[in-house]
């Protein structure tokens, strides 16, 4: 039928391949100078450094109850360590952590309310408080996203009233 010469073959199979590369650098150059594609790329990257940063404190899958169990216990029997040898802001840090994590967040506060000197209960009220504000700033900076799968602890998860924790606070001073 078609007589083609190999020769036409290798000067169409390049000329396609030269109109291939050629597209790619073409739509390549046109994103990136896209302003949106850099604002992506850019919140992405915050992502990431959040993602790896909640990596970094060991927090568990949420999804996985057992590793959430050995982490809370993990926690709780570091933060009383801590606190038994007098490190009290690392002790409350760990509490804090565990308190994140724990499903009856109420019952733990009143735990500790119980057997934690009122200082250091304080301090614990505090930095639960830090958590709420920052997680609080973070989904007002972030897009609305239910699968995010960051921790985040909400102010009543504490469960004790402001009248409380204002009582607390004012032994302290």
């Amino acid at each position: 039928m078609f007589n083609v010469n190999k020769t036409v073959l290798r000067i169409a199979a390049g000329a396609i391949g030269a109109a291939c590369i050629g597209y790619c650098i073409y739509f390549d150059n046109k994103r990136r100078k896209d302003s949106d594609y850099k604002k992506k790329i850019r919140q992405r990257r915050r992502r990431y450094i959040k993602q790896d940063s909640a990596r970094d404190s060991g927090i568990p899958n949420l999804n996985d109850h057992q590793a959430i169990e050995r982490y809370f216990l993990q926690e709780i029997e570091l933060g009383e360590n801590l606190i038994a040898r007098g490190e009290f802001d690392n002790g409350v840090e760990h509490l804090a952590n565990a308190l994140v994590v724990c499903g009856q967040p109420a019952r733990l506060m009143h735990v500790l309310q119980t057997t934690l000197p009122g200082q250091v209960f304080g301090m614990l009220l505090m930095k639960m408080q830090e958590y709420s504000t920052k997680t609080s700033n973070e989904n007002s900076e972030a897009p609305k996203n239910a699968n995010s799968g960051k921790i985040r602890p909400a102010p009543s998860s504490v469960g004790l009233e402001t009248t409380s924790e204002a009582i607390i606070i004012d032994e302290l001073e």
